[in-house]
């Protein structure tokens, strides 16, 4: 998918002069994140080095998890959204899911094939393992962006933000508290420090204090003295 230099900046003068409420900017954060930290993991790999092949290994497998989980969401709570006011404007991308969801299978059988080989083959697995992941992380950038644009423009097109709003939140309750906290790992840290601060806003609004602290706990040792420095200031926690 290529785009013009004009259609980028009529995509970013659309964004500019009417935001909404966009149900996929954060999650697909983390997703970019998520992905991109593994590539970075299996690429630098040490196939010699058997905790770091097990660490690897789970690394990747933890991620698939994750990738079913979030396509299993979007199919059960966004896409019958789009449905309901236009009808077949989730085909498309629910066919690409269905792909998605083979090419996890082969993945983690590629997984479980570096895990058991021979050491002699190993570079050779881990290397079909990088090259595929690789693959699967560019057709997910461009796939993500397709729910960005077109179906957000049929949410917005019927939906009215609140509505949109509690889509998410039913998403949000849908999740299993490791899920979740998983989720914020990698969703928090890439967020610009506006977003990242309305999350946890949110968060402390809502939870109860015990876990507004594990999440802060979980996230910090990945943010720079500055980004929490930043984070401190906007919910005034008033520790450094």
């Amino acid at each position: 998918m290529h785009f013009s230099s004009e259609e980028i900046t009529a995509l970013a003068q659309a964004e500019a002069t009417a935001p909404r409420y966009d149900i996929y900017v954060l999650i697909h954060k983390a997703l970019r994140a998520y992905m991109v930290d593994t590539l970075l993991v299996v690429g630098q790999l040490d196939v010699d080095d058997e905790a770091a092949l097990a660490q690897a290994a789970g690394r990747v497998g933890e991620l698939l998890a994750f990738c079913r989980s979030h396509l299993t969401h979007e199919n059960q709570f966004i896409h019958p959204a789009l449905e309901r006011h236009v009808a077949g404007s989730s085909q498309a991308i629910a066919a690409e899911h269905v792909g998605h969801g083979q090419a996890i299978d082969a993945l983690g059988a590629v997984v479980q094939a570096l895990a058991s080989c021979p050491r002699p083959a190993r570079g050779r697995v881990a290397r079909v393992l990088y090259q595929q992941l690789a693959l699967f992380v560019a057709h997910n950038f461009e796939h993500m962006h397709q729910e960005e644009t077109a179906h957000n423009a049929v949410l917005w097109a019927h939906h009215r933000d609140e509505e949109i709003a509690a889509i998410e939140g039913a998403i949000h309750a849908s999740l299993d508290p490791a899920e979740a906290m998983l989720c914020m790992r990698w969703m928090l840290p890439h967020l610009a420090p506006a977003e990242r601060a309305l999350v946890l806003s949110g968060l402390r609004a809502q939870a109860p204090a015990p876990v507004f602290d594990a999440v802060l706990a979980l996230v910090r040792p990945h943010l720079s003295a500055d980004q929490w420095r930043r984070l401190t200031q906007d919910l005034t926690l008033g520790h450094a």
